[in-house]
């Protein structure tokens, strides 16, 4: 994941109505149907290596 560039799935819909995820200085996760309105949830390593093992 290239720091600081907003990623979707590659198993998002057409539209890339999905989370989005980017690296900052820990991990930001993104609704991406509000884009740049949606609230944006900074997690650690340790949290969002938890949100990917989950959501899997």
């Amino acid at each position: 994941m290239a720091p600081g560039k907003w990623r979707s799935s590659s198993r998002s819909a057409s539209q890339g109505q999905c989370v989005e995820a980017r690296m900052a200085s820990g991990f930001e996760v993104r609704d991406s149907k509000l884009g740049n309105d949606s609230p944006i949830l900074s997690l650690s390593a340790e949290d969002f290596g938890a949100f990917l093992k989950a959501v899997r």
